[in-house]
């Protein structure tokens, strides 16, 4: 430890921050068994494990520091706490890594994982490095092959042809969500629709449970479960069976009738068309017919399949000729092949009703087709009213519709739903937006599918006792498309049920099949089974789970469903994967170009008098605006830079105390310069204490401590019990403030000198800083309790401190006096002290009672403990 030439100690971070890890090590404190112990009770805290890029960034470090401070925290609390790491490590970035820089995608996704496994390691969390998965190896990856194989079993899988957006570069099947503006999300090409045979997992059997169970999830954000609910999307209503008016000869069998589903059978009488999706079985027949209805199929399949995509295109049409007659009517109207009917959403087709939606309003207008309106909105007349630029969406009573007429909407549903199964020609359903998750992918880097393909029987599991199909290593990526298609032995081998020559299934699962049990498989994580159970029902569910609001919907909806089924087939005793969720807000930071548009990285620049140049050239920089850091936009900054410049600690202290942790927060040089100043004041407050210390240590005193040693002592419990209180509600940026503020009353306690119990007051001041901010700042806490606390042991192993009630009650309070309701001045008050005296003190301020010379007083206002005022007159 160097000094500087006044004498103060400072903070070697170099030194001092591997000293402590390598002792943590060395004690194991971080390790806990597979199945908890019995006698303290168990916390599982795990933040989204990471995909291995290559590099951590700061919106890496504020997660798993968030994690981090939960993690120690309740292990001083006396909990036995679960706190794993591991990594998504399959996925296309690997294999698009492999074909460009020409090496294996799993050389490269283990030296990413070597490389972010040391910067983790040397910012000091708390994991259980022994409890390390990645799900690119087998041992991990076989498991998830036995847990499919049991949900084939159980009825859970399902194998069936499907449209699907196709990315002709990628040569792989993308969601919805990947497709933007028509485009796919990673190599930018046209998106083609096309059919091929998927491997589903049938998460729409747990739909009504899905839904059901967001209400058990009070430890979830409101918006989190709202998203959920609205993708799950139950909604009642009636399927409509609309049946073709005067259908052609040549017509497909099973073509004749176009069934809709609709939330709205109260206003089939304002129907003015029927539109079916560009995928319809119906549509595909009439694009046969017809050279311009295909040429309209295929721009359709061009454009963006996203909901967003399709709500925010121009609604267009192709009139395919056909007609469909009316239940309730003796009337037909048109078929319309439409752009924004998707056939995955509901049934495919709908029926336009113009006067009550604004998008059948707006292609109404567009084709010239009728509006008629049916809901008669409250307080208009029906003999005058009429749809203008707007449909009417909302309640009202029925108008035009024969049979309906009079009633209100909710009655009218009911009426229209009795007649249509009275007529044969329908009935009331529930409809859910959910659809069965197609998980097959045509990769390599990714976890084979366990099924063999025989001409004679058909799909055929893979034997457990052949598990795992493990990725052949000697593949190329020379040729587009699927390595595993072009190997030249790997996918041939025989059936196990006839033994005939047979494939094996190409396909690879959906990465997101890797993410949604690791959790599970955390509790044992080297085990022969996908999860012991005593381990599974001890640790499960998740106490804590941290990661980002992008992940909202899809992940945490599939990890859902994948712990009902595991439970389902005998894995796990738990529905619910995570009790407790939280979102944190983003790291953001400047953007910088140079003059010919290329971004750097914020390492490359500097702020002179001129300006923001770059360091190497001195040319100005464009600077951006302030958003996510991406690698992108090479907006990101480095954990080790940071770590090699200011510690760890420093880093963690910032991201954790500049905003609340579920906003969004700006990365700063000046931020994180104050943050490695403050641990420097820190480090040097409470080495001041410990400096004083006598051999024999300082004890509370047994008579009156002076009034000063009194106020630091009751500073120090109500900043236990405020610390205390932030980190159970997930307040850590007002847990570090309180810190802040106990540091500053110890540094003030410095200059009262000689005090009678002062001595005492310092050092519980200082100790209890040591253990407040270990979760935050543990290598800074671990070298300040050594000095201060020699013979006690690592602070990352002592108890919480605990706030004695006595201290928390003040002994007096300030009262702010106002003339008028303007601040005058302040007074001291004892808590509770009578009116009459709080006034007499009030009234006599000197600055209080200079103004109100001269005045009449009219009125007295008193409120306890906070404020007086005077209400005066002339």
């Amino acid at each position: 430890m160097s000094q500087t030439s006044s004498a103060s100690p400072i903070y070697d971070f170099h030194a001092v921050e591997p000293k402590w890890q390598a002792k943590w090590d060395k004690a194991g404190i971080f390790t806990v068994p597979d199945i908890p112990p019995a006698d303290r009770p168990k916390y599982y805290v795990l933040e989204m494990f990471p995909y291995p890029s290559g590099q951590l960034h700061m919106g890496h470090v504020r997660n798993y520091a968030l994690g981090d401070v939960i993690a120690r925290y309740k292990r001083a609390r006396g909990y036995s706490v679960l706190h794993p790491m591991g990594w998504d490590a399959f996925g296309l970035p690997a294999e698009n890594a492999a074909r460009e820089r020409g090496v294996h995608p799993q050389e490269w996704t283990l030296a990413n994982i070597a490389t972010m496994r040391t910067t983790l390691q040397r910012l000091g969390f708390s994991l259980n490095w022994d409890r390390e998965i990645a799900t690119c190896l087998p041992e991990y990856y076989g498991k998830q092959q036995q847990l499919f194989l049991d949900f084939m079993q159980a009825g859970l899988v399902e194998r069936r042809e499907s449209w699907v957006n196709w990315d002709p570069v990628d040569q792989t099947v993308l969601a919805n969500e990947q497709v933007v503006d028509g485009r796919g999300w990673r190599s930018g090409a046209l998106i083609e629709k096309k059919q091929l045979s998927q491997w589903f997992l049938r998460i729409t059997d747990f739909a009504e449970d899905l839904l059901k169970g967001l209400d058990t999830l009070d430890r979830w954000p409101e918006r989190v479960r709202t998203m959920q609910e609205r993708w799950i999307g139950r909604s009642e209503g009636a399927k409509v069976r609309f049946a073709l008016h005067q259908p052609p000869a040549a017509l497909d069998d099973g073509l004749g009738e176009v069934e809709v589903f609709t939330t709205r059978p109260d206003t089939l009488f304002g129907m003015s068309f029927l539109a079916i999706a560009p995928d319809h079985p119906l549509a595909a027949w009439v694009a046969r017919q017809n050279a311009e209805a295909a040429e309209f199929v295929a721009e359709c399949r061009r454009l963006g399949t996203s909901v967003e995509a399709v709500e925010t295109a121009e609604k267009r049409g192709f009139d395919t000729g056909l007609r469909v007659a009316h239940p309730f009517l003796d009337a037909s109207f048109p078929v319309w092949i439409a752009n924004f009917v998707l056939m995955d959403y509901g049934t495919g087709a709908l029926f336009g009703c113009p006067g009550g939606d604004q998008r059948d309003l707006d292609f109404a207008h567009k084709y010239d087709l009728p509006v008629t309106p049916v809901v008669l909105p409250p307080g208009k007349d029906a003999a005058d009213y009429t749809v203008g630029a707007h449909a009417y969406t909302g309640d009202g009573s029925m108008i035009n519709s024969d049979f309906l007429n009079g009633l209100s909407t909710q009655e009218a549903r009911s009426a229209a739903i009795a007649r249509l199964q009275a007529q044969g020609v329908g009935e009331g359903v529930v409809n859910w937006r959910l659809r069965d998750w197609g998980i097959s992918r045509q990769r390599y880097w990714g976890c084979p599918i366990p099924v063999i393909h025989c001409p004679d029987c058909g799909p055929v599991p893979v034997p457990q006792d052949q598990l795992p199909v493990k990725l052949p290593e000697d593949v190329t990526f020379d040729k587009p498309g699927n390595p595993l298609d072009h190997h030249p032995s790997w996918k041939h081998t025989t059936c196990p049920c006839c033994g005939k020559p047979a494939t094996r299934e190409t396909d690879t699962f959906d990465t997101f099949v890797d993410s949604s049990w690791y959790f599970a498989r955390f509790t044992a994580p080297h085990a022969a089974t996908p999860t012991v159970r005593d381990a599974a029902d001890g640790w499960l569910a998740v106490d804590q789970y941290i990661g980002g609001i992008e992940h909202a919907i899809l992940h945490l909806l599939y990890a859902r469903f994948f712990t009902r089924a595991m439970h389902r087939t005998g894995h796990l005793n738990v529905d619910e994967p995570f009790a407790g969720l939280f979102t944190q807000g983003m790291v953001s930071h400047e953007s910088y170009k140079d003059s010919a548009g290329h971004w750097l990285y914020p390492e490359e620049v500097e702020r002179t008098a001129e300006g923001v140049v770059r360091r190497d050239t001195g040319e100005a920089v464009t600077v951006g605006r302030v958003e996510k850091m991406s690698k992108s936009k090479r907006n990101t900054v480095a954990p080790v830079a940071i770590i090699e410049r200011f510690g760890a600690d420093t880093a963690r202290w910032f991201v954790l105390s500049d905003s609340p942790p579920e906003r969004d927060m700006e990365w700063t040089e000046a931020g994180v310069a104050g943050a490695a100043r403050f641990s420097q004041r820190l480090f040097r407050s409470v080495g001041a204490v410990a400096a004083e210390l006598p051999a024999g240590g300082v004890a509370l005193p047994t008579g009156a401590i002076a009034s000063q040693a009194d106020a630091l002592r009751r500073v120090t419990h109500r900043t236990i019990a405020a610390v205390t209180d932030a980190l159970e509600g997930f307040a850590i940026n007002v847990a570090v403030a309180r810190i802040h503020e106990l540091t500053s009353a110890l540094a003030e306690s410095e200059k009262l000198g000689a005090v009678d119990g002062l001595a005492f007051a310092r050092y519980e001041a200082a100790r209890t800083l040591c253990l407040l901010c270990a979760p935050m700042m543990p290598h800074l806490a671990e070298e300040m309790f050594a000095r201060l606390c020699p013979a006690d042991g690592l602070a990352a192993t002592q108890p919480w401190p605990e706030a004695q009630p006595n201290l928390l009650v003040a002994t007096s309070v300030t009262i702010a006096v106002q003339i008028l309701g303007k601040l005058r001045g302040t007074i001291e008050a004892q808590p509770d002290e009578d009116a009459a005296t709080v006034l007499a003190r009030a009234e006599a301020e000197p600055n209080v009672a200079r103004l109100l010379e001269g005045k009449r007083i009219v009125k007295r206002v008193h409120v306890p403990n906070r404020i007086v005022n005077f209400v005066v007159a002339g």
